[in-house]
């Protein structure tokens, strides 16, 4: 058991309580809001919550989570690089990159704080996802990875298998990303008309019978990117039990669910305190 958390929020809109945790959080299902809320786990503006209600802008939600036991997960082997600066893990599938859902303290940043306090994390990776995870260690060096980042001065490249075998050897796919139903959660990120523009370049395949090994390049960090765009294109990463033809969820798998073949094989920046190019690179395990 770990020692439990109280997650706190800055409500940034008008909405009723209730559909504001669907719609925000995809771990837990409405009745299972419901009886946290019954249960006296959520207060607003520090006082306690008894029934749904409306929510303002400015108003500070919080939620005390009881201590809970935490699924097992793998521990992270490989320190990629380390200076004053920064330091990049080699992240393995099956652990999840910071706290969220059923998981606080079985993740990276806290088995990597245990050795190194005070890192921060720059991007995440997908439970499922292994390869490249970047921190900062100083407030310093966080503004300037992070600037660079929102510039789009961060290359990122990954490896995925690839269920079937495309007939081209390069693809560039724009299709926008976001919320759409699901029946268990309410609503889940995926290809939707109606959602935020996506850029993912496919740079090259290598193909065999039943399935190929792409590297990809993203320009944009919607959540599940590359999962959708090759499901949109009619090749979902071999495995995945979320996403399928077309790029919408299967109505019975949840975005937790393992299974799928993805690596952030490099990371290509510009050092924030010495100026020069670092690249970083990570060969896959598949």
């Amino acid at each position: 058991m770990n020692q439990g958390y109280t997650y706190t929020e800055r409500i940034q809109r008008p909405v009723l309580l209730l559909d504001y945790l669907c719609s925000q959080y995809d771990h837990s299902t409405r009745p299972q809001w419901e009886e946290r809320l019954q249960q006296g786990e959520l207060s607003l503006d520090g006082q306690r919550l008894e029934r749904d209600q409306a929510l303002r802008p400015g108003q500070r939600l919080s939620w005390c989570r009881p201590p809970w036991e935490e699924p097992e997960v793998p521990e992270f082997k490989h320190i990629l690089y380390e200076d004053e600066d920064l330091i990049a893990i080699d992240k393995p599938s099956g652990l999840p990159t910071a706290p969220a859902g059923g998981f606080l303290e079985h993740t990276l940043l806290m088995q990597l704080r245990k050795q190194v306090p005070g890192v921060v994390p720059m991007h995440r990776l997908g439970r499922g996802t292994s390869g490249i995870v970047l921190f900062t260690r100083t407030e310093a060096a966080a503004a300037v990875v992070q600037r660079a980042w929102r510039e789009g001065r961060v290359q990122k490249r990954y490896c995925a298998l690839l269920s079937g075998s495309p007939p081209w050897d390069q693809r560039s796919i724009h299709t926008p990303i976001g919320p759409v139903p699901h029946p268990l959660l309410g609503s889940i990120f995926a290809a939707s008309s109606t959602g935020k523009a996506a850029h993912t370049e496919v740079l090259s395949i290598d193909r065999s019978r039943e399935r190929a090994k792409a590297e990809i390049e993203i320009h944009t960090g919607r959540p599940h990117q590359i999962r959708i765009h090759m499901a949109t294109e009619g090749y979902p990463l071999w495995g995945d039990p979320l996403y399928g033809p077309g790029g919408l969820p299967f109505s019975t798998a949840l975005p937790g669910d393992l299974g799928y073949f993805l690596h952030a094989r490099s990371l290509k920046l510009v050092h924030p305190r010495r100026g020069q190019l670092l690249e970083l690179h990570c060969g896959p395990p598949f």
